[in-house]
């Protein structure tokens, strides 16, 4: 059955829009500061929809690659490579940890803040 309305990026585009254009123009002090928050926190869900997929996949990835074994929870890996780093099981001056670490970061930052990341 096809889709009657529009997805929820679009949704969230259009709403993130009307805000920063129509909306936040109108007002000042308070409420301009609290419609900036919630164009905020729109972006973040919007740039979570879009990215987050693609970012948990490849973070699945890396983290077998490293820890040398499969498992189907990104969690329970990532748990499991910062209980094995404090257990001195990998240094950290290994190029496929640092290289992990800088990606999961860059990730993070471009769901969060991207402004951070053109720094």
């Amino acid at each position: 059955m096809p889709q009657s309305y529009p997805d929820i990026k679009t949704l969230l585009t259009t709403a993130i829009r009307y805000m920063e254009t129509e909306l936040m123009p109108s007002l000042d002090g308070y409420h301009r500061f609290k419609v900036r928050v919630t164009v905020n926190v729109l972006s973040t869900i919007r740039r979570e929809l879009e990215m987050r997929g693609a970012q948990a996949k490849a973070e699945h990835e890396r983290l077998v690659a490293i820890l040398g074994h499969d498992g189907d929870d990104v969690e329970k890996l990532s748990r499991e490579l910062a209980d094995r780093i404090r257990a001195g099981e990998f240094s950290l001056d290994d190029e496929r940890l640092r290289a992990h670490i800088k990606q999961s970061l860059a990730d993070a930052l471009s769901l969060a803040n991207p402004k951070w990341l053109m720094r």
